[in-house]
């Protein structure tokens, strides 16, 4: 699996931010993935597949064909509730994968310097539980892990925590429910959600609507307010190569034919219409509109509203 480096806090950090009618969404950045994420996440993008999809390059893969991913979580602003998207890898884990054991980020800084320290948070999303959505959940307190979000309810779907609690788990698996999920429950603060077919409503102008196959009970998260509208992929699309190539699956989806037929319904849904996706895992400008591109799609990108903050 791939390797990363540990990099030190910058002295300033850039909080990209998009509006969305009266909400407001920032990227809070953890890291940027290694190269070898790319070929190991998403097997089937060779080189020649990336090299023959233009549009990816240069923001989303280099020249030679190596795509870009990282780790990142959005925080929303939402008629005055603050609501976090994803927790991502979490510092100090124990992890099977080289790329996010031991993580020393700066991840708690970058979301204080944006504006919402931990202790404001509201709501916790967590589209799914996999290591790299849900880190941040805790993080260490003497020997002990705790909640990082000590007033948040942290939600996921039922069908998803059903899926987990009745499946035997590989020794890397239960490491991260005892450390990033089992403590927050333990607090009282985890909360499961029964996500109707057409979305159920967590928050004005919030919804979660499902989106199996990369897990069986993941979720997209849909944002409204004042006739615009913005949806958050989770892992339903893990880069825009497979918005180029539906079918391309990741190597750790549970189901990967549902997970292709759910990628395609969403990107037939949004593709020509003003909605912005927000990519889980996309490196920056990490959002878009949707566009037709023969039988496939393409991210037409969308300048973030950035804005330089301290760390």
């Amino acid at each position: 699996m791939p390797a990363i480096s540990q990099p030190s806090a910058p002295a300033a950090v850039r909080a990209l931010s998009w509006s969305v009618g009266g909400h407001t969404v920032r990227r809070i950045d953890e890291t940027a993935l290694p190269a070898a994420t790319g070929p190991w996440l998403l097997p089937g993008a060779t080189t020649d597949v990336v090299t023959r999809t233009p549009w990816l390059r240069p923001d989303f893969a280099d020249e030679a064909g190596v795509l870009r991913l990282a780790s990142h979580s959005f925080a929303v602003e939402a008629d005055g509730l603050r609501i976090l998207v994803d927790t991502g890898i979490g510092n100090g884990k124990q992890r099977a994968n080289p790329a996010w054991h031991n993580l020393n980020s700066d991840y708690v800084a970058r979301l204080t310097a944006a504006g919402i320290a931990p202790e404001t948070v509201d709501l916790v999303v967590l589209t799914h539980i996999h290591t790299d959505h849900v880190g941040w959940n805790t993080r260490l307190e003497g020997e002990s892990w705790v909640p990082t979000f000590p007033n948040a309810r942290y939600l996921t779907s039922r069908t998803e925590w059903d899926y987990w609690a009745g499946v035997e788990m590989e020794a890397a698996r239960r490491q991260m429910f005892q450390d990033s999920v089992h403590p927050v429950r333990d607090a009282g603060l985890f909360d499961l959600v029964d996500v109707a077919d057409d979305g159920t409503g967590i928050a004005p102008g919030v919804r979660l609507l499902p989106a199996p196959g990369h897990t069986p009970g993941q979720v997209t998260v849909e944002l409204s307010s004042q006739g615009e509208r913005a949806l958050i992929s989770g892992d339903s699309i893990h880069h825009p190569v497979q918005m180029g190539h539906p079918d391309l699956c990741s190597c750790v989806d549970i189901a990967p034919e549902i997970a292709a037929r759910t990628r395609r319904r969403m990107l037939d849904s949004l593709a020509g219409t003003s909605t912005l996706l927000l990519g889980s895992h996309f490196p920056p400008p990490t959002a878009g509109r949707v566009r037709r591109e023969g039988d496939a799609y393409r991210l037409a990108p969308t300048a973030p509203e950035g804005a330089t903050v301290r760390g």
